[in-house]
């Protein structure tokens, strides 16, 4: 279930990029943005705006079903955690005698005669 959730909230969300970058701004005719050159030629007079308006709605709203979706199953299933359910025991280190350290000697230099 959440493997065909993902792979439709991807397909879904790819669908809805190119729906909006197929819509013309304003002022612009959707028959200029495919090349020819008669304006609303592609849909009929008036239909490209509520076409593409419809198909942007629905596939919004697939994208927040699909999301709300896949949050609440994600934060639902008690799977594998990276934090263990308890904490572990400290171990206290060994109390061993270290030595102090010395600072080396630097050899001494022959008397002159």
């Amino acid at each position: 279930m959440l493997g065909f959730l993902m792979t439709l909230h991807i397909v879904v969300s790819i669908t809805l990029i190119i729906i909006v970058l197929l819509q013309a701004g304003k002022g612009a005719d959707l028959g200029a943005t495919f090349g020819t050159g008669s304006s609303q030629s592609l849909f009929g007079a008036g239909g490209g705006s509520t076409f593409l308006g419809k198909l942007t709605a629905s596939a919004a709203i697939i994208f927040m079903v699909t999301s709300l979706s896949l949050a609440y199953l994600s934060g639902k299933s008690g799977g594998s955690s990276v934090m263990p359910a308890k904490k572990p025991a400290v171990k206290e280190a060994p109390k061993t005698l270290i030595p102090p350290v010395t600072a080396p000697v630097a050899p001494q230099q022959p008397e002159k005669k």
